[in-house]
């Protein structure tokens, strides 16, 4: 242990401790603002800059450890202009027009420019004239940039990706793709986890709003919305609401009195998935000779990305099985439609998803089967939604609630666990279980695969079938680790459950961004307890899945329903693919 002094208060902490984090534990604040713990701790911003005694120059707190006896002031007059003059070099590069940023309100650079009283121009501006490019998911503003290095160390050491690097010296300084490539060009998987990881609106997500609104206000336009089962869990932390007032029926409410005709539940989806995916694992397993292993889930569009530009030799192993959002689309292009007697060009399909590459999913050429056009007309992130309601000057706090629509508003316990890590696997076993054996096993035998470790592995056995082996990985770098395994023959699974964030949808990249604070695992937990909480955990007694069923799809895998539920992972090519 080590004892020093941090603003005339007495402070011991273990040997090997930085300055910030010793601070931080005596409830001392140091601003910082490219600091990641344990992921960017370079001292690039050079804003939490401190004086120790006996040192000629002030040091970065974020990379100098404690020594005994050590003196630190934290707030002195020289910390205080050498912070000032830092943000206004940072200033002279960036682009202060906050009107026109997403992440104005929520800008640490702004933050710490207004509690410096930085309120003028102070410098002349060095702003590069590169235009944005918009046609990717993920949008990268090159006068937003203050180099901090988080998306470059969050896609190298957390997702293994690799795509962001730094280029050019001195003043020219910048973040590109890495090998000079457009993101287009690349093997991005549109994550979106260096948004929610960098600190300004230097990357944000493609803004859709405006179609949705057009649409919105175009009277033939018959207006379906459907809310995935992470949103529900984040929708509300802009507006400061606890998470049990804030629920998916105020949301539903805020959603009608925006002009939505139809607003229903990708729980309904994830539900209508678990029936198709679970009955294509029955099959598998019960012919383990046909087929390669293990089967992978294919409901993460990130991770369909990955497998296909990293590890395309196990692209056939994928789940034939669409995304909850991808199925959806087709049901209400079809069955919905006919349902209400609408053409279904008329209907336009929203999703709200907490992710980025869902936007890249439904541009995808071959999700069109319901009617020939893009079975899902547009995808919001929660972001985007949240910015729609605060534009309509919709207050959730003041609203009662709706429940969603029918019939594609019904969703069950084992639907809304998607959004955490594990759940589509949780989900899945308890109506394999079923399938097999005619009988419900206890919804909470599966806890195995429950949990935010970023690599779990289990074995359940079901009567009739045997052992079951499964993995369950979330991020993209444990998912490479995994994958990694099953080359060597270190591992051997039956089924393995992939989500391309960390945490799975719920800490998704088009989630509301907390500077420096990962949500995945609290939201995951309002998911967990809306799932034990629920009358209905089964996914096979979904009334509104068996209905549509009965009346459309006849049963699991049929050829209506492998048309309309069902992709081929072949019918688009990554860049790489030849």
């Amino acid at each position: 242990m080590v004892t020093l002094t941090i603003d005339k208060k007495t402070v011991r902490v273990p040997e090997g401790t930085t300055i910030l984090e010793a601070a931080r534990s005596a409830k001392l604040n140091i601003p910082t603002l490219c600091y990641l713990k344990e992921l960017n701790e370079i001292g690039a911003c050079r804003i939490c800059m401190v004086e120790v005694e006996g040192h000629e120059r002030l040091v970065p707190s974020c990379n100098n450890v404690v020594a005994e006896g050590m003196v630190v002031h934290t707030n002195s007059p020289r910390v205080r202009e050498a912070r000032r003059v830092n943000l206004r070099l940072l200033l002279s590069q960036h682009d202060v027009c906050c009107t026109k940023c997403t992440r104005s309100g929520n800008c640490k650079l702004q933050e710490l420019c207004n509690d410096y009283n930085l309120l003028g121009d102070h410098y002349i501006k060095d702003l590069r004239s590169t235009p944005d490019d918009f046609s990717n998911p993920v949008v990268r503003v090159e006068n937003r940039c203050i180099k901090c290095m988080r998306c470059v160390q969050v896609c190298e050491k957390v997702q293994g990706m690799g795509i962001w690097d730094l280029m050019g010296t001195g003043s020219h300084t910048t973040i590109g793709v890495a090998k000079t490539r457009t993101l287009g060009e690349s093997d991005c998987t549109f994550c979106g986890q260096c948004i929610t990881h960098c600190p300004v609106g230097g990357l944000q997500e493609r803004d859709d709003t405006g179609k949705v609104f057009d649409a919105l206000a175009d009277p033939k336009k018959i207006t379906v919305v459907q809310v995935a089962p992470a949103v529900r869990s984040a929708w509300a932390e802009h507006f400061h609401l606890d998470p049990k007032f804030a629920t998916a029926q105020r949301m539903v409410t805020a959603l009608k009195q925006m002009g939505f005709d139809y607003v229903f539940d990708t729980n309904f989806a994830a539900d209508l998935t678990i029936m198709e995916e679970g009955s294509e694992f029955v099959r598998r397993f019960t012919h383990r000779g046909k087929y390669k292993w293990p089967m992978f889930t294919s409901c993460c569009p990130g991770w369909v990305r990955f497998i296909k530009g990293q590890f395309p030799a196990y692209v056939e192993q994928l789940s034939t099985a669409k995304s909850p959002q991808a199925m959806f689309g087709a049901v209400a292009k079809s069955y919905f439609a006919k349902k209400i007697g609408a053409d279904p060009h008329d209907i336009f399909v929203v999703s709200v998803m907490p992710c980025t590459a869902k936007k890249a999913e439904a541009a995808l050429p071959n999700l069109n089967d319901a009617c020939g056009e893009a079975d899902v007309d547009v995808v919001l992130t929660t972001r985007e939604i949240v910015r729609m309601f605060r534009g309509e000057q919709i207050n959730p706090a003041v609203l009662d609630e709706t429940p969603f629509d029918s019939p594609l508003g019904t969703g069950t316990g084992a639907a809304v666990i998607f959004g955490a890590t594990g759940g589509v696997m949780d989900a899945a076993l308890r109506s394999a279980y079923y399938l097999i054996t005619g009988e419900n096993p206890d919804p909470d035998a599966f806890t195995a695969v429950r949990g935010m470790d970023g690599w779990k592995e289990a074995v359940f056995s079901i009567p009739g079938a045997g052992d079951v082996r499964v993995a369950v990985v979330s991020g993209l770098g444990n998912t490479r680790k995994l994958m990694n395994a099953l080359d060597e023959g270190t591992v051997d699974y039956d089924f393995v459950e992939v989500m391309a964030c960390p945490g799975g949808c719920a800490g998704g990249g088009g989630q509301p961004i907390h500077d420096g604070v990962e949500m995945a695992e609290c939201r995951g937990d309002v998911l967990w307890n809306l799932d034990k909480n629920d009358k209905l955990r089964f996914s096979h007694e979904n009334g509104d899945v068996l209905a549509l069923y009965h009346e459309y799809l006849k049963e699991p895998m049929s050829e209506r329903a492998h048309h309309l539920l069902h992709t081929d992972h072949h019918g688009w090519k990554m860049p790489n693919e030849k």
